[in-house]
């Protein structure tokens, strides 16, 4: 998301902490929107982030994610968090961990839902020879091979 300032590592080459959105006008966009209203850009970075909206009584299905850890912060609205060991009410300001390998879903209430998920970059997708075994071609990235 384009802030209106300019990027001031590009003129040291450091990196600097910056101002990236503001997070409850993004909650606060009338009429909202479903899907993801935001996304963390920025070159370089290790994190991804979204802000995303659900409409009012509308839901993500149940899905898991194997591989990643994931930070979910309720910015707006409320709803429900789907989880094996039951419901979880989810109010503003409600911060949820999502483990690697856990079955969730999302179902907003009656003001929708808007929410902030944090968790590590996925690795870029690598291309490999299909004759290549997946942990030699692992193991010669790594330099071991």
């Amino acid at each position: 998301m384009a802030d209106g300032h300019s990027d001031p590592s590009a003129a040291s080459g450091d990196p600097v902490p910056r101002l990236l959105c503001d997070v409850k006008a993004l909650a606060a966009l009338d009429p909202a929107p479903a899907g993801a209203r935001w996304r963390l850009a920025e070159p370089g970075r290790q994190l991804d982030a979204n802000v995303v909206h659900i409409r009012p009584g509308e839901s993500i299905d149940a899905h898991t994610d194997p591989d990643l850890d994931v930070l979910l912060l309720v910015v707006a609205g409320d709803g429900l968090l789907g989880a094996t060991g039951g419901p979880v009410p989810l109010a503003e300001g409600s911060l949820v961990w999502l483990p690697r390998g856990s079955t969730r879903s999302l179902t907003a209430g009656g003001d929708g839902l808007a929410y902030m998920t944090v968790h590590p970059r996925r690795p870029g997708m690598r291309i490999r020879s299909l004759g290549t075994p997946r942990d030699q071609g692992r193991d010669e990235e790594q330099g071991r091979g």
